[in-house]
């Protein structure tokens, strides 16, 4: 791949210029996306400014929330850009419970962990598993149940997507990657788990640079990445009133 950057022009180069290039040529109508983040911290949110200007619509997206109103995923619910959510915490959103109640969303609910371990299994190559996860529930509704050592399972599914849009820290010119704190999120199991995976990071450092013992993803799961700046967003802001204050 081609990108145009800082670190040398039309050379073989995994680094592009901002956000909208890293995307080009790579959307389609109705194509599975995931993107990383929990909550509002790890959101690759410049790659999904991106994709909602690209105009593409019926996306299926997996992610463990749909961010906020006017925020990360929120942006392309506003747009009706997303057809179908596969995601864990469904709260915090209020355009998403507004779609869903009346029928325009479509809906994929998922245990935490169910959901962070299909992207795992779907990175790995691993078509499915079994979890007790859910068992006697809704989730567990038209899925293949299975008894070890007399407990029942249910049977969950690999996810893959066309596209993977991943948040990380550091990354070199090759695109191994570091994360920091709860930013590690779904952000590294996604970038196993897409066709092509595109990562935007607060900074990108010369190869040799990072410890490799350090490093969270290996660079081989990384098509393009993109050096971006970030909105440092609080969803939940509670304060203690001090006594004497």
């Amino acid at each position: 791949m081609f990108g145009d950057t800082e670190f040398g022009e039309d050379v073989l180069s995994k680094i592009y210029k901002d956000a909208k290039s890293a995307l080009e040529g790579i959307p389609k109508d109705n194509m599975t996306i995931m993107a990383g983040g929990f909550g509002l911290c790890g959101l690759p949110e410049n790659l999904i400014i991106a994709l909602r200007d690209s105009g593409v619509k019926g996306l299926t997206a997996i992610s463990n929330n749909a961010g906020v109103d006017g925020f990360g995923l929120g942006l392309l619910l506003e747009t009706r850009q997303i057809k179908k959510m596969v995601s864990s915490y469904v709260g915090e959103n209020k355009e998403f419970e507004r779609q869903y109640l009346s029928g325009e969303l479509e809906l994929e609910f998922n245990p935490q962990g169910t959901l962070a371990e299909r992207i795992r299994a779907g990175g790995a190559g691993i078509p499915g598993f079994y979890t007790k996860t859910g068992v006697g529930t809704l989730v567990a509704e038209g899925k293949e149940h299975k008894e070890f050592n007399g407990e029942t399972y249910i049977l969950e599914t690999g996810l893959k997507a066309d596209i993977s849009l991943v948040k990380a820290w550091k990354a070199d010119e090759e695109g191994n990657l570091i994360f920091r704190k709860t930013a590690r999120n779904f952000n590294p199991m996604m970038a196993t788990a897409g066709a092509i995976t595109i990562v935007e990071v607060e900074e990108i450092v010369p190869c040799g640079t990072l410890d490799p013992d350090q490093i969270h993803t290996p660079g081989i799961y990384v098509d393009r990445i993109v050096q971006s700046t970030f909105e440092k967003r609080i969803e939940n802001r509670t304060v203690t009133k001090r006594e004497n204050a």
